[in-house]
């Protein structure tokens, strides 16, 4: 892929004073200091100058791609075999596109044909063929490996080789061979920034994040002009930010860093492209820096139709604004006009909590669970807003939410979600069962009733979840609580007219479990409670003796309880 021809043309031509700017060497170049928009240019003024040169095209396509536009990518590259056969390296972009598409099929078929008559020393599509691996939305880093080491043995000089084993190696968590490999790059080029950066990045993957950035900041010192560091630095400070435990105050804090170490990676870079603007709102989506985001995507759309991602800056802070409508108006735009694969799992969120937000409970946790299903690390926001519903008395909504996050075991709210699940449950039973009375008791609303029994019933199967479990944690946390609920969702449940006392068994229960804890005086009030109720169904069962037993046990706790008095003083 040199371009010794081009060179050779130019200098013809007469036209030495601007082969520095139009050269694909200048080209690559600059992406590789991550000014995609100079090299974007470079590479346009190069495919209309050189329309048969099939590898201008390859580079072309590989700034679609890092700007998230699949489909234009894969349009550059067609361009480019249609104008070059001979230049299968674009085989290699469209399988990229594949794998974008997640069609490791289709990618593999493209990748053989890309390497299906290579020469001896033809190495840069395995080498390709490797970074895409490594770059695609789901790696493949073992795949990766198989092709830049076949790239190793045919080039052993291109120092872009072991910096791309450096990556696979550290994404597979070999952090040694992966240091190893950055340290071959530096053998090739001791100035070598990138394999330096790729040596920080290790400790990164290893958690010191204090560490990871010290090292970093040491590299931007000693080379400030190489703005790929200070893109790495914004992505450490995020990534720390995201550990679990950390506290809200720190995560700001964090992702406030990693805001200005990516406006010095634009300053540095020199990109002032709209794409780059773009690429600088999904830092600060996943980042969570909204007001930062509003500047950015005010900007950004007086130019909506560069990319419907600016329908999901704007949806986004529009939800922030609490302006539910605006935000679903918004990112119905986006889906409606943006490729289904460059829907990232947080759209899906937005969407969910917008339709939440404006009574459409249903839709919008179908769109939720979309989005947990893809990032399981969003169920941390689901169950933050099922507990904000559940304070604000918004049970129905919040019940819904926390049925969502028990559905996923490896769920560190798991527990919690089942617990409040079926209190809030047993709490929505109680209202409708309580409206479908009269004053006196008696029940004249039949479909009311039923509805009351069925959220009865989903209670106690949610509480049975912490009464089942082994999880020491979540019994001292939940188990008694859980037990009341239990027990009332089944007396809820049960006609009181001819008693079944499916209530009694959890009631039994959450009795010896508070005498076990030795928490007697803590729970009075539910010792109170299962005892009265206990007896009571003896009392209707007509077993004076165990009725009279458990009466009792209310007095003993609480000697002024009239209305226990007065069920002894009947039983005499």
């Amino acid at each position: 892929m040199t371009n010794s021809k081009l060179l050779f043309s130019l200098l013809l031509a007469g036209s030495v004073g601007t082969v520095s700017a139009q050269s694909l060497k200048d080209a690559r170049a600059a992406i590789e200091a991550e000014n995609y928009g100079k090299a974007k240019t470079i590479l346009q003024q190069l495919v209309t100058k050189q329309p048969k040169n099939g590898d201008n095209y390859f580079y072309l396509g590989q700034i679609y791609l890092v700007n998230d536009r699949a489909d234009s990518a894969a349009a550059i590259f067609n361009q480019g075999l249609a104008a070059d056969p001979k230049a299968t390296i674009n085989n290699v972009g469209l399988g990229y596109v594949d794998l974008m598409k997640k069609d490791k099929a289709s990618a593999e078929s493209k990748f053989a044909l890309a390497t299906a008559k290579l020469g001896k020393k033809d190495y840069e599509p395995l080498l390709e063929i490797g970074r895409a691996y490594i770059k695609t939305p789901e790696p493949d880093y073992a795949k990766a490996l198989e092709y830049l080491t076949q790239a190793k043995e045919k080039n052993k000089k291109d120092i872009a080789i072991p910096i791309a084993l450096g990556d696979a190696y550290r994404g597979l968590k070999e952090g040694s061979l992966a240091y190893t490999s950055y340290g071959e790059a530096t053998d090739i080029d001791p100035n070598s920034v990138q394999a330096k950066v790729g040596q920080a990045v290790i400790v990164r993957g290893a958690q010191a994040f204090d560490e990871a950035i010290g090292q970093l900041q040491t590299i931007a010192t000693e080379t400030p002009a190489y703005a790929p560091t200070y893109r790495e630095l914004a992505e450490t400070y995020n990534q720390w930010s995201r550990l679990p435990g950390t506290s809200d105050e720190k995560y700001v804090e964090l992702n406030k860093k990693g805001v200005e170490q990516y406006k010095k990676y634009l300053e540095v870079a020199g990109d002032n492209s709209l794409e780059a603007k773009i690429r600088y709102a999904d830092f600060l989506v996943y980042a969570r820096q909204y007001d930062d985001l509003k500047v950015v995507a005010e900007e950004l759309a007086k130019n909506p139709s560069v990319d419907p991602k600016i329908y999901r800056y704007l949806g986004y802070i529009a939800f922030q604004g609490k302006d539910y409508a605006k935000a679903t108006e918004y990112l119905t735009q986006m889906f409606s006009k943006m490729e289904k694969d460059r829907v990232i799992p947080l759209d899906y969120m937005y969407a969910g909590l917008a339709d939440v937000a404006n009574k459409k409970v249903d839709s919008g946790i179908a769109n939720i669970k979309k989005a947990v299903d893809l990032d399981k690390e969003l169920l941390a926001e689901v169950a933050e807003l099922a507990f904000a519903k559940y304070q604000d008395q918004e049970l129905q909504t919040a019940v819904s939410l926390f049925e969502l996050v028990g559905n996923y075991k490896d769920s560190p709210y798991y527990f919690d979600s089942h617990y409040y699940a079926g209190e809030g449950n047993y709490q929505i039973g109680f209202k409708k069962d309580t409206e479908a009375k009269d004053a006196e008791g008696n029940y004249t609303n039949q479909e009311l009733r039923t509805q009351a029994i069925a959220d009865f019933d989903k209670a106690q199967k949610e509480l049975t979840v912490i009464e089942t479990t082994d999880n020491k944690e979540a019994q001292d946390k939940y188990l008694i609580n859980s037990l009341y609920y239990k027990a009332f969702a089944a007396l809820g449940s049960d006609d009181m007219t001819q008693p079944k006392g499916t209530f009694i068994a959890p009631f039994q229960k959450l009795i010896e479990t508070i005498n076990q804890r030795g928490t007697q005086e803590k729970n009075k009030a539910y010792l109170v409670d299962a005892y009265t109720y206990t007896g009571l169904y003896y009392y209707l069962k007509q077993d004076n003796a165990k009725a009279k037993q458990n009466f009792q046990k209310v007095i003993e706790i609480d000697p002024t309880n009239e209305d226990v008095k007065g069920y002894l003083q009947a039983l005499k």
